[in-house]
């Protein structure tokens, strides 16, 4: 099986570049399934209701979150009635939708890291019970760990080597160079990308990152427009769920 996981859709130029090009990508790249990302669709900030259902369209099997789930208004009830749109897992068990769904033979995993992030519960506590409650399901198992810290996302994945496909990190927006598959059989990589605008400050327009840094008031941040590409990693695994390739995608659009 070939999964593709496009990493942090950005924006209006991230939902394009997806909405046009990942038929292609797909069917190009031999796909089987698709996880995207959504965290940052709509504005840079969540998503909405309207926007998952065009990612869904576009060729999305899943959608995952991050820490903007709730970064736009009324998308709470939507959440609750999707089992193809998944948030963090480790939020508070009384707050709308759920961390794992399994389509198709995959189970999709979604956790939001400890380190600036503040989770209802520690990543490495919840994905105990995420495994063993997919594994009854499927061997196929893929891990969205949306997290800021480098070393935690690297801890986790050694964490799970041999009991899931992959763990895949997201939400810092730079691809990393370490896409890999771990001694026990599972795939990884500390960032996936982006798919947005890369002439950017990780998305954002450049002048307002640098205000807001150069001076310490808050500052609206809006989408840039430049050198928009497709960015994640496409995992090949076995019947066993054990991976036998990781690699980076970087495409660009339009």
């Amino acid at each position: 099986m070939r999964i593709l996981f496009v990493a942090d859709v950005f924006g209006t130029p991230g939902r394009r570049a997806v909405e046009t090009g990942l038929a292609g990508l797909r069917e190009e790249l031999h796909v089987d399934f698709c996880i995207v990302n959504g965290e940052n669709a709509a504005d840079g900030r969540g998503i909405t209701a309207k926007i998952a259902e065009r990612l869904l369209a576009a060729g999305a099997d899943v959608i995952t979150l991050g820490n903007w789930v709730w970064g736009q208004r009324d998308f709470a009830p939507y959440l609750s009635g999707t089992d193809r749109v998944i948030r963090p897992a480790n939020l508070s068990p009384n707050s709308p939708g759920r961390g794992l769904a399994i389509h198709d033979g995959v189970a999709v995993i979604n956790l939001l890291g400890q380190m600036t992030l503040s989770p209802f519960e520690s990543p490495f506590i919840t994905v105990e019970r995420l495994i063993e409650e997919a594994r009854r399901v499927t061997p196929v198992i893929v891990v969205d760990f949306h997290a800021e810290a480098t070393s935690e996302k690297v801890a986790l994945a050694y964490h799970l080597d041999g009991r899931v496909t992959a763990v895949l990190g997201t939400h810092t927006h730079v691809q990393t160079r370490d896409a890999r598959v771990l001694p026990g059989g599972t795939a990884a990589i500390t960032d996936a990308g982006m798919t947005g605008p890369h002439d950017s400050v990780i998305g954002s327009v450049p002048e307002g990152a640098v205000r807001r840094f150069v001076t310490g008031l808050p500052v609206r941040l809006e989408p840039a427009t430049g050198d928009v590409r497709i960015e994640g990693v496409v995992v090949e695994c076995g019947e066993d769920g054990r991976a036998t390739s990781c690699e980076p995608v970087r495409v660009q659009a339009g």
